[in-house]
C-alpha cells in the first residue's frame, strides 16, 4: 500500500484550508496552492485562526499548533505539488475547472502519486478521464467545516484500484476521520440525500407552506437536526446547492431532482448565503 507522507491541496478556500489543517495536525507535510497571493494569505489566516481557537479551548497546545503550521508550505504554482504522494483538489464545483487542474497535475506529480477530488457531486470517473492514472484517482469528499466534521466520503471511480482506495482510507483515518464508501453516481451518498431535502425546503418556502424560521425550527426540533435546511443551505452556499441539484437532475434525468425555481432565483440575485451576506437569511451588520 502507498505510504502517504506529503499531501498537496489545490485551493486555499474554506474547504482547502480545512483539509490542509487536519493533514498538518496529523503530522503530514502539506503543500497548498491557489491562483493568487491574496487567496493564499486568506487561507493561511484561516488556518492560523482555526488553530488558535483550538488552543484557546485547550484541545491543542501552542507548541502543537505552531508545529502544524510549520508543516504547511504555500504557493501559487501547481508545480509545488511535484513531491506529493497524494494531491486533493478543493476548488469550486466546476467540472471544466477541475478537469483542467487534473490534466496539469497529471504531468507534474510522480506516476505513483494519487489524485483525489473533494467534489461533492461531479462524476469521479469523468474527472479521472482527464488524466492517465484513472486507477490512481479517487473522490475524497470532506464535510464542512473540515476540522469539526468527522466524515470523509470516499468515491470509487469505475477504474479506481483497490490499492488507491486502501491508501486513501488510511490517510483519512490518520487525519482522524471516519470514512464511508459510495459508488460513482450523481451526488454520491451525502448529497443525494441532503440536497433534495434542502430543495424541498425551498419549495415549501416558495409555496408559502411556512416561513423560513418555521421550516427550520420544524426540522431542528421535530427531526433533531442541528440546524434547519435553509440555514444549512446558506452556510453551504446557495450556488453550490444549485450546482449539485443540477448534477442530480442532469445525471438521473428524473423530475424529482428539478432545482426549485426560488433557489435558482436567489442565486440569480446574488443571494448566495452567508458568504455573500444574504441568502434565505441576512448576515453581517443590520442582519
Amino acid at each position: 500500500m502507498v505510504q502517504i507522507k506529503t499531501v498537496g491541496v489545490v485551493g486555499a478556500g474554506q474547504m482547502g484550508a480545512g483539509i490542509a489543517q487536519v493533514a498538518a495536525q496529523a503530522g503530514l507535510s502539506v503543500l497548498v496552492t491557489d491562483v493568487a497571493d491574496a487567496a493564499i494569505e486568506r487561507g493561511k489566516g484561516a488556518i492560523k485562526d482555526s488553530l488558535a481557537r483550538l488552543v484557546k479551548k485547550g484541545s491543542l497546545s501552542e507548541a502543537d499548533a505552531a508545529a502544524a503550521m510549520g508543516r504547511i508550505s504555500f504557493g501559487t504554482a501547481l508545480t509545488l505539488h511535484a513531491p506529493a504522494d497524494l494531491v486533493v483538489e478543493a476548488v469550486s464545483e466546476s467540472e471544466a475547472l477541475k478537469r483542467k487542474i487534473f490534466g496539469e497535475l497529471d504531468l507534474i506529480v510522480r506516476p505513483e502519486a494519487i489524485l483525489a477530488s473533494n467534489t461533492s457531486s461531479i462524476s469521479i470517473t469523468r474527472l479521472a478521464s482527464a488524466t492517465k492514472r484513472a486507477d490512481r484517482f479517487i473522490g475524497m469528499h470532506f464535510m464542512n467545516p473540515v476540522p469539526v466534521m468527522k466524515l470523509v466520503e470516499l468515491i470509487r471511480g469505475i477504474a479506481t484500484a483497490d490499492a488507491t482506495w486502501a491508501a486513501t482510507k488510511a490517510l483519512a483515518e490518520k487525519m482522524g476521520k471516519t470514512t464511508t464508501v459510495s459508488k460513482d453516481y450523481p451526488g454520491f451518498l451525502a448529497n443525494r440525500i441532503l440536497m433534495p431535502m434542502i430543495n424541498e425546503a425551498f419549495s415549501a418556502l416558495m409555496e408559502g407552506v411556512g416561513s423560513a424560521e418555521d421550516i427550520d425550527t420544524t426540522m431542528k426540533l421535530g427531526c433533531n437536526h442541528p440546524m434547519g435546511p435553509l440555514t444549512l443551505a446558506d452556510f453551504i452556499g446557495l450556488d453550490t446547492c444549485l450546482a449539485i441539484m443540477e448534477v442530480l437532475h442532469d445525471g438521473f434525468a428524473d423530475p424529482r431532482y428539478r432545482p426549485c425555481p426560488l433557489l435558482r432565483q436567489y442565486v440569480d440575485a446574488g443571494w448566495l448565503g452567508k458568504k455573500s451576506g444574504r441568502g434565505v437569511y441576512r448576515y453581517g451588520e443590520g442582519a
